[in-house]
């Protein structure tokens, strides 16, 4: 696989701090008049630019970085708990209750990331600029490198705007900390995608899993649907739908799997390498090295943590016809082994345990571990003994980030203690998110049959049985069932094909790490946040948790804030 990263050439080559990069914008330069400005010292820039993509900066506590985001769009939703033991990185459990602060060094590691990818694209530009008016770098050259650095900061800015709201933005000009107070940041971030559209090449790619002129109108795309800005939206998605080299994958665990990374419904995603030569992996996925079964023979049987929710293994219910169960599926929990589920549907983790008989969406079992399905090839999953604490998460794990048994020692570290870091690429964007948008955007405009089409192209895949979980003898591993909304009378009217849209979407990209991040944009976190804390009485720790408004954004670290002196502003009400 082609590796966008290279840490071991960016280290030796890039002319940066990675120490102070608290302070906005971090100080960073080219300097020496011998530097070459040409096209391959340009890009290493480039290249470095995009390494943080992966939230790295030192092979640890990555996973307060991790472009998965699945502390702050996840665990911080209804879709996970944190899992492993209460006293494990249990700054995790102050987002978990809506009750993170600005001390709290998640939010800290996450801000030192973004900006530093932020200074990164700005210390290329800068360099670029200097390579055209120098005479070493042709215009076309330093446009296309232009177009891929602009995307990155476009992305970084998005992911800053996303946790935190009033952030301020930082081009290639800024030189000291600058105010995150009135920024219509938006426009900024528009404008570098919209650059990137004009400037990169028409038909090719720079680099596998690069920026192209595609996923630079996808992305745009994306910052219009968090605006809830349709009508700009619209003819983006239709013509990346119906003109971009972008489809649907025949299978939807092919989303997950590092033999199929960069599918042809990878729109944009992070890529990963291990066994490269750097230290300890140092490209692989390290943002989701806790996510693991714990005490199983998948790596080092590390860490437990990120375990989905009851809430959300509920979710895949399906009525006679296949369809979600929008307003009742969580009325009961599935047959699981959680010792703290005291609902009749709850079963020992021993020979008397009961597979639940219930209709199920397919989806379910490409996205968790549950008791006696078959799990990624490493036999089927046992239940509790691959749990840390059932007590304290449940009795589910995270299963998108988890390599095939097949592929131990290929796509997994085979150095340090981290052996689950593996090769299985983030995805920022796919295709399917791109078809539930544009439903949503027809919904909007009460284009119920274009809706329902988008939404059952999404669902015609999963309901393909040749991708569904299977037994060693063939046999599907649960009673799947799962159908079309055009085969059970369509969308009725705007607010069931919203609802559907929504549920939909989280049916298809559960534990991507976008739940949280899509119920703020909709408007919709604190009905939906609130009810799941009301309704789970399996986590004591989640009793008394209330989401409120300000809860939307996270809080901006204090020390950002003290190293700015004063200039940036704290979130009102943290």
């Amino acid at each position: 696989m082609k590796k966008i990263i290279s840490l071991l050439i960016i280290c030796t080559i890039l002319i940066f701090s990675c120490e102070d990069e608290l302070d906005i914008p971090i100080q960073s330069a080219i300097s020496g008049s011998d530097v070459p400005l040409n096209s391959t010292f340009i890009n290493t820039q480039v290249v470095a630019a995009y390494a943080m993509l992966d939230g790295n900066r030192d092979n640890t506590n990555v996973w307060r970085a991790a472009p998965s985001n699945w502390v702050y769009g996840e665990v911080v939703a209804d879709n996970a708990y944190k899992g492993s033991d209460a006293g494990d990185q249990s700054e995790i459990t102050a987002f978990e209750t809506f009750a993170a602060a600005a001390q709290n060094s998640y939010v800290d590691y996450k801000w030192v990331s973004v900006f530093e990818g932020i200074s990164r694209a700005n210390v290329a530009l800068n360099a670029i600029n200097s390579g055209i008016e120098s005479g070493s770098l042709s215009a076309e050259e330093g446009g296309a490198f232009a177009g891929e650095v602009r995307f990155l900061r476009a992305h970084y800015h998005f992911e800053a705007k996303k946790m935190w709201g009033n952030v301020p933005f930082v081009d290639e000009t800024v030189t000291e900390s600058t105010t995150n107070v009135g920024i219509d940041v938006w426009a900024a971030i528009e404008a570098d995608f919209q650059f990137a559209i004009d400037n990169l090449p028409k038909d090719e790619t720079l680099r596998e899993g690069g920026a192209n002129r595609w996923n630079a109108k996808a992305y745009l795309a994306k910052v219009h649907m968090y605006q809830l800005e349709y009508d700009a939206a619209k003819p983006l998605l239709d013509e990346v739908i119906n003109e971009g080299p972008y489809s649907l994958n025949t299978f939807f665990h092919d989303n997950f799997d590092a033999s199929t990374n960069n599918s042809a419904e990878s729109v944009f995603a992070v890529q990963y390498a291990v066994n490269d030569g750097s230290t300890d992996s140092s490209n692989g996925n390290y943002g989701d090295i806790l996510n693991h079964p714990h005490n199983s023979p998948i790596g080092a049987g590390c860490c437990g943590f990120f375990q989905p929710s009851h809430n959300l293994v509920n979710a895949y219910k399906t009525d006679a016809n296949g369809l979600p169960l929008f307003d009742t599926f969580n009325n009961s929990n599935i047959n699981n082994v959680d010792p703290n589920d005291n609902a009749p549907s709850g079963f020992p983790d021993d020979d008397s345990f009961v597979p639940e008989p219930g209709n199920l969406d397919p989806r379910l079992d490409w996205t968790v571990g549950r008791k006696g399905i078959p799990f990624n090839g490493w036999g089927d999953f046992p239940g509790l003994a691959w749990t840390r604490d059932p007590a304290n998460g449940g009795c589910y794990v995270s299963k998108k980030t988890v390599y095939r048994a097949d592929q131990q020692g290929e796509v997994n570290t085979a150095t340090g203690w981290a052996t689950t870091v593996n090769a299985i690429n983030t995805n920022i964007i796919r295709f399917s998110e791109l078809l539930l948008w544009r439903a949503e955007v027809a919904a909007d405009e009460g284009d119920l049959s274009t809706a329902v089409m988008y939404v059952d192209m999404v669902r015609a895949r999963a309901a393909n049985p040749a991708g569904w979980v299977k037994r060693e003898n063939g046999a599907n591993a649960a009673n799947y069932v799962i159908g079309l909304y055009a085969d059970n009378g369509d969308f009725p009217d705007v607010d069931f094909a919203k609802k559907a849209i929504l549920f939909e979407y989280r049916l298809e990209t559960a534990l991507e790490g976008h739940r949280f991040f899509d119920l703020v944009r909709l408007g919709k976190a604190a009905e939906i946040l609130n009810a799941y804390v009301d309704g789970d009485n399996t986590r004591s720790y989640l009793a008394g948790a209330t989401f409120t408004p300000t809860d939307a954004v996270f809080p901006i670290p204090q020390t950002a804030i003290d190293l700015s002196g004063g200039i940036i502003k704290q979130n009102q009400g943290y």
